[in-house]
């Protein structure tokens, strides 16, 4: 009798193939494993983050998303005993290769921290163009500089409230202005993406509602990807949203259709509260 080979679904191999990035991915992330020491924080992660959209990583405390969010400007690896396998493509080229300065990637890969982290010592103006320092003779003139500061500080809607108080100290700003500040900080380099670790988690209610908008109107402009506890945050200013648990992404899809239609079911338990 003959023998007849098992069949394999197409299902099955697009489960085990990895995919190709979208046509529209600025970062693509594949295989991705995060380490702190013998621990591995991150597993096998695949996912694009596509040109000039706001993608938002929700999960419950300690599942990874502040260090997958770290691994794609190469800030996990300034902790001690962290390291990274896998690949970060930005426009196609692994930001973890050999060649690769990882200063550069942060000056176009920028990040705002979940606490305003302003330069205490510094001025308004001079945070701002903080990151021109590490230039050399190839930083703007000191006139170009103030054009981008303003430039910035329009960006991130706090100019009109700091345009008269540049060279004060930004610690006599307020938290939320402070945060503002540091996106402004952020944006000066001209960064492709722009990350944002939980950047309105310290702040009040008005602060918050600023930054959201600020988030918001930034898409199309920049690539923002913003790791948020707040799934109703994560409605309101995302285009797309992942979900992660224990290390790994589960799903990720447009905002919309995740938080009406999840595929998975450890999402629906998530975003209906019956966990997290």
């Amino acid at each position: 009798m003959a023998t007849t080979e098992p069949q394999v679904l197409a299902t099955d191999v697009a489960a085990t193939a990895v995919a190709a990035p979208a046509a529209n991915a600025l970062i693509s992330v594949r295989a991705l494993d995060a380490f702190f020491g013998a621990t591995r924080a991150v597993r096998d992660v695949n996912l694009d983050f596509l040109e000039g959209q706001v993608t938002a990583i929700i999960g419950p405390s300690g599942c990874g998303k502040s260090t997958l969010l770290r691994c794609l400007n190469r800030m996990h690896e300034t902790v001690t005993t962290a390291r990274v396998e896998g690949e970060v493509r930005l426009d196609g080229k692994d930001i973890y290769e050999r060649s690769v300065n990882p200063i550069e990637v942060r000056r176009r890969i920028g990040m705002v921290f979940q606490r305003p982290t302003p330069f205490p010592t510094m001025s308004v103006r001079d945070n701002v163009t903080a990151g021109f320092r590490a230039a050399g003779r190839a930083a703007p003139s000191r006139a170009e500089q103030h054009a981008i500061a303003e430039w910035a500080l329009h960006r991130a809607a706090l100019w009109a409230e700091v345009k008269d108080r540049l060279n004060d100290s930004a610690m006599a700003l307020s938290g939320g202005q402070q945060q503002r500040l540091c996106i402004a900080r952020a944006l000066a380099t001209k960064p492709r993406v722009l990350l944002l670790d939980e950047p309105t988690a310290s702040l009040d209610p008005l602060s918050t509602q600023k930054i959201e908008e600020l988030v918001y109107e930034l898409r199309g402009d920049v690539t923002v990807v913003i790791v948020t506890h707040n799934m109703q945050q994560a409605a309101r200013v995302s285009d797309r949203t992942a979900f992660m648990l224990l290390g790994d992404l589960v799903e990720v899809a447009p905002t919309s259709r995740m938080f009406t239609s999840p595929s998975d079911e450890r999402t629906e338990a998530y975003i209906t509260g019956r966990f997290g």
